[in-house]
């Protein structure tokens, strides 16, 4: 499941959800933007915090395991038995952990933060299950809001009601005075209504886009139905959120993921959320690291703006760039090299062309800019890594971790091209229990053995990142773990696994969505492991994931995640 092609196009939520966030009662004159929005600092790095008696996930492959951390200020000093940490640890706050497991922090190597804190007051359709109940939520959801408010957001999912995309005849007589724009949860389709339409000018006289589709009746209206390319019709109509809402849905965003282990982001999104994430570091305000990538057509200023600036520092990084080769698998827009098995005269699309995405990567290269690009289908897959072949024999050698995003159907013949061309793999496992329900009949049981090949990668050498791809999956770190150890489908029609000889073990997938996601954001340095002198960036977990059943890894619990020394999440009150 792929993720959305630009941040703009969703996180425009009205401040009347937002406030929600914040306030139980919203008054108009909260509405309104303040002349100038802050967020409240991030709390101070403890003086010292010794957490004894655990079962300590270092990462460090020299030392995988201890029973005992010291933090000082920001960094960690000490990783050892319990004794050696009580001898140093002076005064320090001693935390007894009886038993539980520490790790580092979690690097989600791959999410939409603003549109997830966004999407967090906005209605929520991902599990609705029938048409009616579709209708019904966008129903009470309106009545919540203001007349003229637009509603966006959503992440409905058309195959849990069957697959019949839905229609805006479905929601005009709910919505009269209410705009809908509300997105397909893997981002590359959204659905409008008739008001929503007509604000955007879109009629049956409408062009159709390159790289998208308006989709439409038997008549030739629209149905309200965007794909990709096509739902840029629309971003002129929607309004733009103002700073205000922004840093509101960042806060949100930030705390939501401290509270599931996440210390560090790898953001998807464009220079206006970069402006936010800037104006709250400026305010020392960020408790989630995030390291943030700009359009890859942006290359140039991008450029421009790294020699100016430099590329940050531990808590906002930039030199990223995120690109797109095609679309999804669940809106039929992956580029396939053969037809879908239940589409025999479709093979999906490219949102870009290849010329395009040559010129962008060998620029941004040459540049010593990061690419990374959003490949889902195999044909996509195989385009940027040819691209990626040629760009590297035209360009002198460096450090470059070319990435390819999600990395869904890989033919077989490009499986060991990841490892030859250094490209890391940046993978969301809960795609894989998630379209698992479905995704054998679009594409059939011989491609379905390349989808999501944690294994096959590994075993070829490759470098895996896991990450979410939140808003359109959760950010939470212990159920990709229980997915890519289980690949367990949600609806359990795959007791033993969807594919399953593509699994691998817990100490793989911690490995994956810690060291790895922080070496596919070059942060391997400080973040990623627990050793003396990392930045201290770790998580207390209820439970040791390699010793129970692999089933009840997803209903871990996190009890304490610590960001730089800074506790920014403590359920039961640990550290006093």
């Amino acid at each position: 499941m792929p993720t959305l092609r630009s941040s703009a196009r969703r996180h425009a939520v009205v401040v009347a959800c937002l406030v929600t966030l914040t306030s139980p009662r919203p008054t108009r004159a909260m509405q309104q933007p303040s002349p100038d929005p802050t967020l409240a600092p991030a709390p101070a790095p403890v003086a010292a915090l010794a957490i004894v008696n655990a079962r300590v996930w270092t990462g460090d492959p020299r030392r995988p395991w201890a029973d005992a951390v010291l933090v000082r200020g920001e960094r960690i000093e000490l990783v050892g038995s319990s004794a050696e940490v009580k001898k140093r640890a002076g005064s320090a706050t001693v935390v007894d952990a009886k038993g539980m497991m520490v790790t580092p922090g979690f690097v989600d190597a791959h999410v939409h933060f603003l549109d997830g804190g966004f999407a967090l007051a906005s209605v929520q359709l991902r599990d609705a299950r029938t048409k009616s109940e579709f209708i019904a939520r966008i129903r009470a959801f309106a009545a919540t809001v203001p007349p003229g408010t637009w509603i966006l957001n959503g992440d409905w999912d058309h195959t849990s009601w069957g697959g019949e995309l839905p229609n805006r005849t479905w929601i005009d007589s709910v919505t009269p005075d209410h705009p809908v724009w509300i997105n397909r949860l893997d981002g590359h389709m959204n659905l409008a209504n008739s008001l929503a339409l007509a604000r955007a000018g879109i009629t049956r006289d409408t062009k159709d886009v390159s790289g998208g589709e308006i989709v439409r009746d038997r008549s030739g209206e629209p149905t309200g139905v965007l794909k990709d390319n096509a739902m840029e019709l629309m971003s002129a109509a929607v309004p733009a959120p103002t700073l205000t809402m922004s840093l509101r849905a960042l806060d949100s965003a930030m705390r939501y993921v401290s509270e599931r282990g996440v210390t560090s982001v790898h953001h998807m999104g464009g220079w206006n959320d970069l402006a936010v994430f800037e104006r709250a570091h400026a305010q020392g305000a960020l408790r989630t690291r995030i390291s943030a990538a700009v359009p890859l057509s942006t290359w140039s200023r991008l450029r421009d703006t790294v020699a100016a600036r430099g590329r940050g520092d531990a808590w906002l990084r930039i030199g990223a760039l995120k690109g797109f080769v095609d679309g999804s698998l669940g809106s039929h827009t992956a580029a396939m090299l053969e037809p879908f098995t239940d589409a025999p005269n479709d093979r999906g699309l490219l949102v870009n062309t290849l010329e395009d995405l040559y010129a962008w990567t060998s620029g941004a290269d040459a540049a010593r800019l990061q690419v990374m690009v959003h490949a889902i289908g195999d044909r996509a897959i195989r385009s940027q890594l040819d691209i990626f072949a040629r760009v590297i024999k035209e360009n002198p050698s460096y450090d470059r971790r070319f990435r390819i995003e999600h990395a869904q159907h890989i033919a077989p013949a490009d499986l060991a091209r990841f490892r030859t061309l250094g490209v890391i793999a940046s993978m969301q496992p809960y795609h894989a229990i998630d379209d698992g329900r479905w995704a054998t009949k679009v594409i059939g049981e011989e491609r379905a053995k390349g989808t999501y090949a944690f294994r096959s990668l590994l075993d070829q050498g490759a470098t895996l990142a896991f990450g979410s791809d939140w808003f359109v999956a959760p950010p939470t770190p212990m159920v990709a773990i229980y997915a890519a150890v289980t690949r367990r489908t949600l609806d359990d029609a795959n007791p033993g696994g969807w594919v399953p000889e593509q699994k691998i073990t817990v100490e793989q997938a911690l490995r994956a969505h810690t060291s790895g996601s922080a070496r596919a954001g070059f942060s391997e340095q400080d973040v990623g492991t627990l050793a003396a002198g990392m930045l201290a960036d770790l998580v207390l977990i209820d439970r040791d994931l390699t010793r129970v059943a692999p089933e009840s890894i997803r209903d871990a619990r996190v009890m304490l995640t610590m960001v730089g020394g800074r506790v920014v999440f403590d359920r039961d009150g640990l550290v006093h």
